[in-house]
């Protein structure tokens, strides 16, 4: 997979602790290095509904994907998230 600064991306993971689940979608920000040579990190800005950014997270390379033609977007609230 090959990402690209500034692509919106899903993720493949949920984070609860920011209230993100898998298949919310964020803006790659950044690419970072792990510092002892282990997988890749991810900066990633996430916005609600209306373009306000609403949390900026680092996970690893394998919690985001590229979409994909055949994937659709959604709303959900924040509130859903268990």
């Amino acid at each position: 997979m090959t990402l690209e600064l500034y692509q919106d991306v899903a993720l493949t993971h949920d984070l609860p602790e920011h209230q993100l689940r898998v298949g919310d979608v964020a803006t790659l920000v950044d690419l970072i290095p792990h510092p002892t040579g282990g997988e890749e990190g991810c900066i990633l800005e996430v916005f609600n509904a209306v373009g306000e950014t609403i949390a900026v997270v680092t996970v690893p390379i394998s919690a985001v994907e590229s979409l994909r033609a055949d994937e659709i977007l959604t709303v959900r609230s924040l509130s859903q998230v268990s």
